[in-house]
């Protein structure tokens, strides 16, 4: 692999993550590169007319996207290879009353989002973005919108204050030292709604205070994604896990031909860091509902097509994997330590917290030899208990054949994020191979 693929994939990997900084921004710069590469979306309220050869996409929830390339072949025949991943990051997320006073101070109240490594988000300069409804012609609408400026912070308790600090560890309660600050009180109100307002009409959205209807806001850090090393090997960023996963996947799907046998396509759900029971997330039945349609417009009419198509299909669960830490490796698994610039990660458990099984992995480890990647292996040590992914939900959704796979990382779920840049590289060559 040339150091030319190996720069060329990483840049456009960060510039991905810096485009997202929200699940909601995440569909929209993937549903703009799926447009340019000639995908047409699809309303599922509408009918829907399809022919082999067709590019499309689904969005659901504005947090949810699900990108297809119609074979030439039926899919019944066929049967469909899927990439799976997920569009959301552990954060901070503001309630539906935010603002907060005390002691002179204006601040917003947040909610934990999934698995948040607390003491990253401190003395940060957060921004805010998401999603804003307001009422419009007697009809709700949705705007994205993203201040892209320090707003928030949650400041640090000073040492002397906290003498203990760093022998004791750090001990932070979420509801009473998670509370970012907004501004002082003395400096005049800085009401959240007229922040939005003001917000939408720098985005050429007319709306008063009064339209403003509800939102969905993360916080992030207004910090640009980088690369760092003695040869620019690492990656720094927020929300690897996993946009570092949709952006292999959406960019496999992009570099294939105009004509492929096989139906292949990636789903990229909300909600799998608080559970994925959601009606976009990998619990509900978006995947389901949208490979029923696409059998019944693209087979032979049975009415067994949909579990024969299913039955011929193969899933990869691509979700990041944790490589061996230099300062904590007595926490992994002896023989099983994958390594930053090492390759894609195949991730087991045999109580199913990953889908993968001895068929599945021998057949991405088939997929690796191919493109010329050795392929490394994760197993969690014994003693201790095993994240999950999408890949046994969607397994279970489904019944399709299912391998959990990823490229090592670092920092899993910090505000900031540590990669290899060789491995994104890696893992299109992989995953565009498994689409061939």
């Amino acid at each position: 692999m040339s150091p030319t693929d190996i720069d060329t994939q990483a840049n456009d990997l960060l510039q991905y993550i810096d485009a997202s900084p929200t699940p909601y921004h995440a569909v929209r710069e993937t549903a703009r590169r799926l447009t340019a590469a000639g995908f047409r979306e699809l309303d599922e309220r509408e009918s829907w007319s399809l022919k082999p050869g067709d590019k499309v996409f689904v969005i659901r929830g504005d947090t949810s996207i699900a990108a297809f390339q119609l074979g030439t072949k039926p899919v019944d025949t066929t049967g469909f290879r899927l990439v799976g991943s997920h569009t959301d990051s552990p954060n901070l997320r503001l309630k539906p009353n935010a603002p907060v006073n005390r002691h002179g101070y204006q601040q917003l109240g947040v909610e934990i989002y999934g698995g948040v490594l607390l003491h990253t988000w401190t003395d940060r300069d957060l921004s805010l973005a998401g999603r804003v409804v307001t009422l419009h012609n007697g009809r709700p609408q949705h705007h994205l919108v993203d201040f892209r400026r320090p707003l928030l912070r949650v400041p640090n308790l000073a040492i002397h204050l906290n003498r203990g600090v760093n022998t004791d560890g750090l001990k932070l309660n979420p509801q009473e030292h998670m509370v970012p600050v907004l501004g002082l009180e003395s400096a005049g109100p800085a009401e959240l709604r007229a922040l939005l307002v003001e917000e939408l009409g720098r985005a050429g959205v007319k709306a008063a205070a009064d339209d403003l209807l509800g939102y969905d806001l993360c916080l992030y850090d207004l910090q640009p994604s980088t690369r760092s090393g003695l040869h620019g090997e690492f990656l720094h960023a927020p929300r690897l896990d996993n946009l570092a996963s949709c952006h292999t996947g959406l960019t496999a799907l992009l570099s294939g031909t105009d004509k492929r046998e096989a139906t292949v396509g990636v789903v990229l759900y909300d909600h799998e860091e608080c559970g994925s029971r959601s009606a976009q997330g990998a619990a509900s039945p978006f995947l389901k509902d949208l490979l029923e349609r696409i059998v019944q417009a693209h087979s032979d009419g049975r009415a067994d097509a949909f579990h024969r198509a299913i039955r011929r299909s193969f899933l990869v669960s691509a979700d990041m994997a944790h490589a061996v830490h230099p300062n904590y490796s007595s926490m992994h698994e002896p023989k099983h330590q994958p390594q930053l610039g090492g390759g894609p990660v195949i991730k087991t458990n045999v109580n199913q917290s990953y889908a993968t099984d001895g068929e599945s992995w021998a057949h991405f480890a088939a997929l690796c030899k191919e493109a010329g990647v050795t392929p490394q292996h994760f197993v969690t040590r014994t003693d201790l208990g095993c994240g999950s992914t999408i890949g046994p939900i969607t397994a279970g959704q489904l019944g399709i054949r299912t391998v959990d796979v990823g490229n090592p990382m670092l920092s899993m779920h910090s505000i900031r994020e540590l990669a290899a840049a060789s491995d994104v590289a890696r893992m299109v060559a992989v995953l565009t191979r498994f689409f061939a």
